[in-house]
């Protein structure tokens, strides 16, 4: 009687626990079925049943997130951590996210005639406005095909799937356990966000260029983050952040090996955290990117690139902090001066705040390098007021428009906008005030969280840097309020516009601003219960 043969080893179907997985399911979910819904579903009802199903997936999703609160643990065969961290960035970015939905379903914003003429060239879309989206992307800027597309109302509805998958990306990024989770969430992430910046329905091949710009830039930094994986995974033997760490406790391998690969690694986060010197790419695309995906990227992609940045750091690598600390501090102080001087010398409202973002970006690096709980609990609550007040901020940005419906994003346009219209001048204050860190607002309070997490790790000398790059920064925010204030406006002003979904945006923001800034204990309480890793 022979033997039967066998021909592989039985595995074992890994756990899927569905319910840890939930809001981010949700989440990509919403997404397929968005595609369903540009597949099957007529033009004229497109707009409405992506606003709403995105609107209630996100809404279901942050409801996920809160019912998860206080779980530790870990789903997917290890794949993917759900704790205090987690939970609190998810929460977050589905916070911002709903922002940003609001901000890419604004239509009224646009106030400029399109001349329809001939059959055929009315549709109920463009009876009711246009978007800030190009009609037809696969045209020629300019191009006839891309004019008849403008004149018959065509709306570019499939940004709300792309959006979608993005966020899904966003809220998997910080949530993942093992590298090539991570490697995924970022790869899912980045390729609609790709897109999306490259689809602005003005200025045409200025958005191009910023797309293929992100998109090169993005590839290259992908390159060099799987490059470290590998590295790490040749000195550990695994992929898995825990399984890393015991590596580096046991000091078994090259160590050599893990510093190029943790440095490696870092390239494709701090790329998209926007460091320096990975940040050549931030003002041209916030500039050239439409403004709604430009307020939406500068503040989710930031939020779930610093909670990646930190799993890998205080989960993967903690015992390798000796090493790391010295080269994130002079990234940090890199960031902030370079940030804080170019922002001075612009002279356009976009790049600006994109240099501002850059800053920013340092002041939180800062929290990082104190490698205790303090720095992540004050990161957490940075990431918060600094979300909402960028998404705040760059919505203000499109209310201002020239004579040919472009954004007057020209410092010089925004001359007397205090005598115009003093309320709207005075909440984009409050957001440059923020940003500032003057006290009595919400930035006060993160900059003051994240400069004393540094002084207790023993980063002083960030905390110097941190405070002079801060006043240097303020110099330009109070430059553009005096301009609103105490200049008179030009001769041909530009036209102020009040949307709802945008007025609306602006008005939350500005209000969680002030809060944060009065009230911020209950949001610092709760970032200091979330500050827990799980591996």
């Amino acid at each position: 009687m022979s033997t039967p043969l066998i021909l592989a080893a039985a595995v074992p179907a890994p756990s899927i626990e569905y319910r840890y997985l939930s809001p981010m399911l949700i989440v990509f979910g919403v997404a397929v079925v968005g595609v369903l819904v540009e597949a099957f579903l007529p033009r004229r009802f497109r707009y409405p049943a992506h606003v709403a199903l995105g609107l209630g997936g996100l809404a279901v999703a942050l409801g996920a997130v809160i019912g998860l609160r206080g779980t530790e643990s870990t789903a997917v065969v290890g794949a993917v951590a759900i704790d205090g961290v987690t939970l609190f960035l998810q929460g977050t970015i589905l916070v911002v996210s709903i922002l940003g939905l609001l901000f890419i379903a604004e239509r009224r914003a646009d106030r400029m005639p399109i001349r329809r003429e001939g059959p055929g060239t009315w549709s109920l879309t463009a009876s009711k406005g246009v978007d800030a989206f190009t009609p037809q992307a696969a045209s020629m800027p300019g191009s006839s095909d891309e004019i008849a597309a403008a004149r018959a109302g065509i709306a570019t509805t499939e940004v709300f799937p792309l959006l979608m998958f993005a966020v899904g990306g966003l809220m998997l990024f910080p949530a993942s356990n093992d590298l090539l989770t991570m490697f995924i969430a970022l790869e899912v992430l980045s390729f609609p966000l790709y897109v999306l910046c490259g689809l602005a329905r003005r200025n045409r091949l200025l958005s191009q260029e910023s797309a293929l710009k992100y998109f090169l830039l993005g590839a290259f930094s992908s390159a060099f983050f799987l490059y470290g994986m590998a590295l790490l995974y040749g000195y550990a033997g695994t992929v898995r952040l825990s399984g890393i760490a015991d590596a580096v406790a046991r000091d078994s391998g090259d160590h050599t090996l893990a510093i190029l690969g943790v440095a490696l690694l870092a390239v494709g986060l701090l790329f998209k955290i926007g460091a320096v010197p990975f940040q050549s790419w931030v003002p041209d695309v916030y500039q050239g990117a439409p403004t709604p995906i430009t307020g939406f990227m500068a503040a989710a992609t930031k939020i779930a690139a610093v909670g990646a940045l930190l799993r890998v750091l205080y989960v993967g690598v903690p015992g390798l902090r000796d090493d790391w600390r010295p080269i994130l501090a002079a990234v940090a102080i890199a960031t902030m001066v370079l940030g804080a001087v170019l922002a001075i010398t612009q002279t356009d409202m976009k790049r600006m705040l994109a240099y501002s973002s850059v800053a920013h970006a340092g002041f939180i690096l800062t929290a990082l390098v104190a490698a205790n709980t303090a720095g992540i609990s004050s990161t957490l609550f940075y990431l918060v007021a600094y979300g909402l007040g960028t998404i705040g901020a760059f919505a203000v940005v499109t209310l201002l428009r020239d004579a040919n419906g472009d954004e007057a994003t020209d410092l010089s346009a925004w001359a007397g906008l205090g005598r115009r219209s003093p309320w709207l001048a005075s909440i984009f204050a409050l957001f440059l005030l923020s940003f500032a860190g003057i006290p009595l607002t919400s930035g006060f309070v993160g900059k003051f969280a994240v400069f004393e997490a540094a002084a207790s790790g023993g980063a002083t000398p960030l905390v110097i840097v941190g405070v002079v790059t801060s006043a240097i920064a303020a110099f330009f925010y109070v430059r553009v309020i005096v301009l609103m204030f105490f200049t008179d406006p030009p001769t041909d002003p530009p036209t102020l516009v009040y949307p709802t979904l945008t007025t609306t945006i602006v008005a939350v923001t500005a209000a969680a601003t002030v809060v944060l800034g009065f009230f911020p204990q209950p949001l610092l309480n709760l970032a200091e219960q979330a500050a827990v890793f799980t591996s």
